[in-house]
């Protein structure tokens, strides 16, 4: 692959020219099988043209094309054109790190994991703290949590600090702990658990908010840092055809960084930044209000609130035990009177309130929450959202539509969660787990997402998953829970326009249209009509944003 890191110089060049030579500069793609979303249906057209950022006409194949001698024509050789995806729910610094971090997806034992770490720690001789991320234990013959003393066989004097594929847990060996001052005696924070064993010992694992106890403990990035590692965060997504992400819980260096680098002209996505609550000097950040730049390239008008943990490491809150931990039923990050505080305050200041809530118990708190306060500060236009809305009570699954709430959903959680989550929930509650086909039969708005580094950034393993609701190897046969699937039209639909409605973004991107952005991705297959099965497999060829070419294969 290789990424257009000419982009820069160019979109520089452009700004030095006058507005009427940037405006002559028109292009027309011509010979694609294009497809778009107009009046809830899929239009279908042979050409696009665009100048500068805007898309000036999209063709049908009996219109006559353009010819002018000033016009730029590519030959799309009868690929697939498509407009640009949208990833409601990522994290970019965290995927851009995990791409710089061992790389313990998929490993196959927790010893799998520790050598996969000591190869990268061999690889990276200069590094003080060594650093990973992607460990699941329900995927090892074990389906138990590691142990520092596995670590200490191979990193008896250099700190390690392992995080869980979904961020909710992280994994130290004893120096780690040694550095942080963790000891028999300290104490599980609030809305987080350290694992201790018989004994009364850390065993090394640590939950949600405990986290932070080592976390506190590494140097943070710079400024400069975090926008390198933005660049190659977003370079990488531009060549999965992402053309925008909304980041799911930055803090205030975070937005600091992305001002600067659109001031820059160096984002080659767009990136709807959400404000991570409680996060350092959160108040003065909302009391500054919202950001949208010139381009659109960059847009600050939401905040990230978590409710809970996750269902792998059994810190998503539940209303009843888990099925297979009796007595235990996860965990509140924050208490119901913080957490209906930090919606307030950012209701009162104007923002849209996006919420984590996994478990049942943390989505009706949410709702219940949002219920109360939508009404109490007439925002039902802000378009709040619940960040995964992932095991759902029946008689809950209306209020989306009712409360004009959008459900930001991750397809593939479903098919990576299939083979421990009716285990964790079992055979009632499981029926509002995953529950697409319900929610959009109630009427709700799916805005789907992957959450990576959790999962894969590549959208087409979402739009494969909503459509089919199994893994890679077909599994298993007809579907998991398969009377949940999506159309491929909702798929499609759930990763463009409805995505960019969860941003306050439809009017610009979305789908393809006249006076919209230049947003699109040409395809080597043709999305609508390959097997379902195969759509994982798709490949990007390139990647336009805002009229820029930003990827090519």
């Amino acid at each position: 692959m290789k990424i257009l890191s000419s982009t820069v110089k160019a979109s520089l060049l452009l700004a030095t020219l006058s507005p009427a030579l940037v405006l002559a500069n028109t292009t027309l793609i011509k010979n694609i099988q294009g497809y778009t979303i107009s009046d809830h249906k899929l239009e279908r057209f042979s050409a696009i043209s665009f100048t500068g950022d805007k898309i000036d006409k999209i063709y049908t194949a009996d219109e006559v094309l353009p010819t002018a001698k000033t016009l730029t024509v590519i030959d799309g050789q009868g690929k697939t054109l498509i407009p640009g995806l949208i990833d409601s729910h990522g994290h970019i610094l965290n995927y851009g790190l995990s791409l710089l971090r061992a790389d313990l997806v998929n490993t196959k034992s927790e010893q799998d994991a520790v050598n996969k770490t000591l190869s990268y720690a061999k690889a990276n001789t200069e590094l003080t703290w060594i650093q990973g991320r992607g460990w699941n234990q329900t995927q090892w013959p074990s389906n138990a949590f590691p142990t520092s003393k596995s670590l200490d066989a191979l990193f008896p004097e250099q700190p390690v600090w392992l995080k869980r594929v979904d961020g909710h847990a992280g994994w130290a060996n004893s120096k780690a702990m040694a550095i942080a001052g963790i000891t028999k005696d300290t104490v599980s924070p609030e809305g987080g658990e350290i694992i201790k064993d018989k004994h009364g010992s850390p065993t090394g694992v640590f939950i949600d908010n405990a986290m932070a106890l080592i976390d506190n403990s590494i140097a943070p990035l710079t400024i400069k840092q975090q926008k390198q590692v933005l660049v190659k965060a977003m370079d990488s997504l531009a060549s999965y055809g992402l053309t925008s992400v909304h980041d799911a819980g930055i803090d205030s260096e975070n937005l600091i960084a992305f001002k600067e680098l659109s001031q820059e002209n160096a984002m080659s996505i767009r990136v709807n930044a959400m404000l991570y609550l409680p996060s350092a000097n959160w108040q003065q950040t909302l009391a500054n209000g919202k950001y949208r730049s010139e381009d659109d390239m960059l847009t600050f008008n939401s905040v990230k609130i978590q409710a809970d943990g996750a269902l792998g490491s059994r810190g998503a809150a539940l209303i009843e035990d888990y099925s297979d931990h009796s007595g235990h039923k996860g965990l509140l990050l924050n208490t119901p009177k913080e957490f209906k505080h930090l919606v307030r305050t950012s209701m009162e200041h104007g923002f849209q309130v996006n919420s984590h809530a996994i478990g049942d118990n943390a989505n009706k708190l949410v709702l219940d929450t949002y219920e109360d306060l939508i009404k109490a500060t007439k925002t039902s236009a802000l378009r709040h959202r619940v960040e995964h809305a992932q095991v759902l009570r029946l008689e809950d699954i209306p209020r989306f539509a009712e409360l004009d709430v959008i459900a930001a959903m991750q397809a593939t959680h479903a098919t990576s969660d299939k083979n421990m989550a009716q285990d964790r929930l079992g055979p009632t509650r499981i029926l509002g787990a995953y529950a697409w086909r319900k929610l959009l039969n109630a009427n709700a708005i799916i805005a789907a997402g992957s959450d990576f580094p959790v999962e894969s950034p590549n959208p087409f393993y979402g739009l494969h998953a909503s459509i089919t609701r199994q893994d890679h190897n077909n599994s298993p046969q007809g579907g998991w829970f398969a009377e949940e699937k999506m159309t491929p039209l909702e798929a499609f639909r759930s990763f463009t326009l409805d995505a960019a409605y969860s941003g306050h973004q439809d009017n610009i991107i979305g789908s393809l249209a006249a006076g919209k952005k230049a947003d699109f991705v040409l395809l080597d297959n043709n999305l609508f009509t390959m097997p379902a099965e195969n759509i994982w497999q798709m490949t990007v060829d390139k990647t336009w944003v805002n009229g820029k070419l930003v990827y090519k294969k």
